[in-house]
Parts: C-alpha cells; sequence; structure tokens
C-alpha cells in the first residue's frame, strides 16, 4: 500500500505539473496568436498608406508604429507616443514576427506583457509595428489552477488511498482465511481443509488446489501409519517367535535335538529376511517414485529370463522361439516372476503354468494356476500392501501381503501394467503382465529348445 500510495503521489503531480505547464504554453501561445494578428491588420494599413492616428486596437492592447530611428510615428489610444514599446537593443534582437515577454509596469500595465514585432509598409519607408498584449488574466487563470490543483491534490490522495486500502483488504481477505485455516491445519485444532471462497477467482483456484494437496498429504500420511504399524506387526511375529523359542531353549536339557530347534529358527530367520527385502524394495521403489528417478535399465530377452524362474518353481513353461525383448531391471523382472509364481503355487491345488507371449509390440507374462481363485470383488484389493484374503494361512505360509504389491510397483516403474482375473476353465486365478517390448530379432539356432 505504501509503494501504491507513493507511485499514485507522484503521478498525480507529475500529472499536475505537466497540465499547468501545458495550460500556460497554450495561453501564452494565444496571447501571441492575437497580438500577431493585430500586428499584421496595422501592416496592412502601412503597406498601403492608410494609417490613422489613433491606430484601431482593443482598449486592453496597445499599438506603436516606430521608424527605423526608433522614433514613434503612430500609436493606438493610450499609448505613450514618445518612448517605444521595446527598448532598441530588444527591437534589433527580435526576429521579425516573433514576440517577448516585458514587465508591463513600462507601458501603465499589471503583471506580464506580450509584445509582437512586425516589418511593413513599402521598401523606401520600412516601419515596425508593435503590438502589446497584457498576460496578467492569462497568468491568474494558469495560478487559479495551480491552487485548485494543491487544494483538492492531497484529499484526493487520501481518498484514494483509502479506497485502494479497502479493495486490497477486501482482496486479502480470502487469503487471511487460507493463512488462518494452514495455522489451524499446522496446530491440529481442526481437520485439514482450508476455507474455499466463493468468488471464483484465482483465490478460489488456489483454495480448492491446496485442499486437493492437503487431501493427497493426508492419504499419504494415513498410508505410511498403516503401513509402519503393519510393518512393525509383521516384524514383531518372527521376532516374537524367535524369543520364544530361546526362551525355552534356556530350560530345555543337554539332550534337546538342538539341531531341529535351529532349524525351527533359521525358517523364522528366513521369514524376516524375506519381510525386511520386501520392506526395502517397496521403500527404494517408494523413493524412486518421489524423485522421478529412473532405474537403471538393460536389454533383457524373457524367454530365457522366465526359463531361469520356472526352473527353480519347476511349473509348466513353453519358451518361445522368438525371442522376446523388453528393457527394463532384469533383477526386478525376476522378481515380478518370482513373486506371481510363488503366489501361485502357495494356492494352486495341482498345476501352474507360465507362459509369454508378443502382442504387438507389447509382451504379456501370463501365471495360471488351478487353485481357488480371488473374487472379482477383491483383485483390486489385494494389491494393496499387506492386504491378505485369508490372514491366518497366509501368515502360516510365511506370506507377508506384500508380493502383489511389490509386482504392481515394479511393473508399473517399467511402463506395464498387471492384471488379475479368472481362469479359463475355472476355477483358477489368472495373472497377466503386460510390458512395453522391442521388435522381435532372428532367434540364434538354440532357441527353439523348451523348457519344462
Amino acid at each position: 500500500m505504501l509503494v501504491s500510495v507513493v507511485v499514485l503521489f507522484v503521478g498525480l503531480a507529475a500529472g499536475g505539473a505537466v497540465l499547468v505547464a501545458t495550460m500556460h504554453y497554450a495561453l501564452m501561445r494565444t496571447a501571441n496568436t492575437e497580438a500577431l494578428e493585430t500586428a499584421r491588420s496595422v501592416a496592412v494599413l502601412a503597406d498601403t498608406g492608410t494609417l490613422a492616428d489613433p491606430l484601431p486596437a482593443a482598449p486592453a492592447v496597445r499599438v506603436q508604429v516606430v521608424n527605423a530611428a526608433g522614433q514613434v510615428l503612430f500609436g493606438s489610444a493610450g499609448t505613450d507616443r514618445l518612448v517605444p514599446i521595446l527598448y532598441p537593443r530588444e527591437l534589433r534582437e527580435l526576429p521579425d514576427g516573433e514576440g517577448r515577454p516585458i514587465p508591463g509596469s513600462r507601458i501603465g500595465f499589471e503583471g506580464e506583457v506580450r509584445v509582437v514585432a512586425l516589418t511593413a509598409g513599402p521598401p523606401d519607408g520600412r516601419v515596425t509595428v508593435l503590438v502589446a498584449r497584457p498576460t496578467d488574466e492569462l497568468t491568474q487563470s494558469v495560478h487559479l489552477l495551480r491552487i485548485t490543483l494543491l487544494v483538492t491534490f492531497p484529499p484526493l490522495v487520501a481518498l484514494l488511498a483509502l479506497v485502494a486500502w479497502r479493495v486490497v483488504g477486501a482482496a486479502l481477505r480470502p487469503v487471511e482465511a487460507l493463512r488462518a485455516g494452514a495455522e489451524d491445519i499446522t496446530g491440529g485444532a481442526r481437520p485439514g481443509r482450508l476455507p474455499v471462497p466463493d468468488s471464483g477467482d484465482e483465490i478460489h483456484r488456489l483454495a480448492v488446489t491446496l485442499n486437493d494437496m492437503l487431501h493427497r498429504l493426508e492419504a499419504a500420511r494415513a498410508r505410511q501409519r498403516s503401513f509402519v504399524a503393519d510393518a512393525a506387526h509383521e516384524l514383531r511375529s518372527p521376532l516374537t517367535n524367535m524369543r520364544t523359542e530361546l526362551e525355552v531353549a534356556q530350560r530345555l536339557p543337554d539332550s534337546t535335538d538342538w539341531p531341529e530347534l535351529a532349524g525351527d529358527l533359521l525358517t523364522d530367520v528366513h521369514r524376516l529376511s524375506r519381510l525386511v527385502d520386501d520392506l526395502l524394495l517397496l521403500a527404494r521403489a517408494d523413493d524412486a517414485t518421489t524423485r522421478a528417478v529412473r532405474p537403471a535399465t538393460e536389454e533383457i530377452e524373457l524367454g530365457g529370463l522366465l526359463a531361469e524362474v520356472a526352473a527353480r518353481y519347476e511349473v509348466a513353461y513353453e519358451r518361445p522361439a522368438v525371442p522376446l525383448l523388453v528393457t527394463g531391471e532384469r533383477d526386478a523382472l525376476g522378481r515380478v516372476v518370482a513373486n506371481l509364481l510363488d503366489n501361485a503355487v502357495r494356492h494352486a491345488r495341482s498345476s501352474v503354468r507360465l507362459e509369454v507371449r508378443p502382442d504387438g509390440t507389447d509382451r504379456r507374462i501370463s501365471v495360471v494356476d488351478d487353485g481357488p481363485g480371488i473374487p472379482a470383488a477383491d483383485r483390486e484389493r489385494v494389491f494393496d500392501r499387506f492386504t491378505r484374503l485369508d490372514d491366518a494361512r497366509a501368515r502360516d505360509a510365511g506370506g507377508s501381503g506384500l508380493g502383489l504389491a511389490i509386482v504392481r510397483e515394479l511393473v508399473r516403474r517399467h511402463g506395464g501394467t498387471v492384471t488379475l482375473r479368472g481362469a479359463v476353465p475355472p476355477p483358477g486365478l489368472h495373472a497377466e503382465v503386460c510390458l512395453p517390448g522391442q521388435a522381435a530379432v532372428s532367434p540364434p539356432a538354440d532357441d527353439a529348445a523348451r523348457v519344462r
């Protein structure tokens, strides 16, 4: 507001000064023009030799006709017949047809007088016509304008400053409401939503955007709290088992089967290790997503990669004759297939089938089992972290509810999608991963091999 008022003050002051200067220039030019017109009228009389004494002129104007020697030959009523209006030096320095100001007291006027000199007459008798036009009433008009501006200027600036203060205050009131709302949210005084004004302007759109941001932050915090609670719960279970087993072992006799006890502890350690690895993997994936970090990529032949993973699980797999190339992280894609196979093997009744096929420029990896499947209403929910449809059975089998969440995250980072649907024929589950691929190349001689 201070800057605005200062700029307004300077602008109005400069405008007033320009207005006064312009009006003064215009009035002086008008006075000069009137005097020059009178001089031209008298010059016509001099050229025709019809000068009369006194010379015809308005009562407020003084007219003289002087010769080259500076003698006054003719004059208007009230004009000095002995002393010229201009001194000889002034007359010599004044260009023909131009004017200059002189003190009005010299010829009996108050204030300033505008004098115009114009040469006239025959060549053998050149004379100079002097016309004096008083400008006192014109300068009074300029002075009145200056006084008026000086009187009205401060109240006008104050009024405009007051109006600007009210307008800016009304415009910033929603911003103050947003600030107060943000302070309340920061202090935890109320739910995380800012007041939205009904103006429909930029402040309205800012409030809507900030509320959307707060909603996303609250959702992220809720997911983080849930993730931490679930992770703590999952970590507590194997740790509790290990602690219980060790406490019991302290009270067992020396004849105890210690290798069997060590095997039980090793099972819990493996479960704990897998859970920590899964949590670290998801944490790195979240960090890469937040920082928009692109993973290190390489060219991968899916047929060979799936053959390696299928061999560990001993599932049905037929390697395609044509190499199917994708660009990505080999370990990450191997983890995707391993998690899907681990889930399928855990729930299958008798068979699990793995296959990969081209679909235009895409590559589709399918894992089909003949287990109980997943209800359609739960096929999206199972991708959430720590989600189990049968919590007790999954925990006993060593599952943590992170496998499918890891699959979706890794596939998303490779620009692909993962979907679940019922197996054909039912029952069972069909998990399919679609990845962007590269153009197929001619296969090597040994790529016709089949892996079961």
